[in-house]
């Protein structure tokens, strides 16, 4: 590749090559996501019978439905094939968190992700597409896989700032109309969002057979309050502050959190859809040795 990007490294590609986005990955890891093609191979299922027309292959002919209508008809068979991947990324102010100890804030963490992941999905031969959201929708790339389409996928991220607000349903509910064939769907975000209103907007998804998959991105001082002095904390996205001594809310604050996590994870396990919460301090390779096993 010849231009250089932010979130898209040299060693980052070189690294990729040691993974693979392929039928095993899809359909038993992370990223799974499938389309039924009438193509012959292998593994194919029998799908249904098509008159016979000048130009198709004679050897598909079912000659025993021939001897009793005295009809050439094909068999049409169904194969598993690989459908496109969609990317859904949260680009609200809260993304923007200036963390500590981290060297990216969660869009940055967010965004090499998201890069690294385009880049495999179109290295295999597959689709992918880019929706970007804060209060709405903000950019649509639509599914593409050429090389062409992942270089507007890397300038796109590298443009891409925190906004402002959050409307995480109204974007899943407004996306559906965009995304028009069924495969799988990435969703990362903070999900500073009411789970039982998020899986209500997912519902759709699900319905239509989409394999859904929950990025939970936090930072590792949202996890856990730093302890120090009286300290203002102000809410990136309403502008609402509050002066506060972080011990006195360090407790209340991680029992929350937990019950924030325990609640999505549970709406997903009862959905069968996937649910992995990661902080920004980790590698985002760790995400590739865990989803491409």
């Amino acid at each position: 590749m010849a231009a250089t990007w932010k979130y898209l490294t040299p060693e980052d590609i070189r690294r990729l090559r040691n993974y693979e986005f392929g039928v095993k990955a899809t359909v038993e890891g992370y990223l799974s996501g499938k389309r039924r093609s009438t193509q012959r191979g292998s593994s194919t299922e029998f799908h249904e019978f098509r008159q016979y027309v000048p130009g198709d292959d004679p050897s598909r002919v079912d000659w025993r439905v021939f001897a009793r209508t005295d009809r050439l008809f094909l068999r049409t068979f169904e194969q598993e094939t690989n459908l496109e991947c969609h990317l859904v990324l949260d680009c609200s102010a809260s993304m923007g968190f200036p963390g500590t100890s981290s060297r990216w804030n969660k869009l940055e963490y967010a965004s090499f992700f998201a890069a690294c992941l385009a880049w495999l999905v179109v290295s295999g031969g597959d689709r992918v597409s880019l929706t970007l959201f804060d209060q709405g929708i903000r950019r649509f790339l639509p599914a593409g896989s050429t090389k062409r389409h992942l270089h507007e996928i890397l300038s796109t991220l590298e443009r891409n700032v925190p906004g402002g607000g959050t409307s995480l349903t109204e974007t899943l509910q407004r996306a559906t109309a965009l995304v028009r064939k069924k495969g799988t769907l990435v969703l990362v975000s903070d999900f500073f969002h009411d789970p039982a209103a998020l899986f209500r907007a997912l519902n759709p998804w699900i319905h239509r057979g989409f394999r859904i998959h929950l990025l939970h991105v936090l930072d590792p001082a949202e996890e856990v309050l730093e302890d120090r002095g009286l300290a203002r904390f102000e809410d990136m996205e309403t502008g609402e502050n509050l002066i506060v001594h972080p011990r006195a809310l360090r407790e209340a604050w991680s029992d929350a959190l937990l019950d924030h996590t325990r609640a999505i994870r549970s709406l997903a396990a009862s959905r069968r859809v996937e649910y992995l919460r990661v902080n920004t301090a980790q590698s985002y390779f760790q995400l590739f040795d865990t989803i491409c096993r």
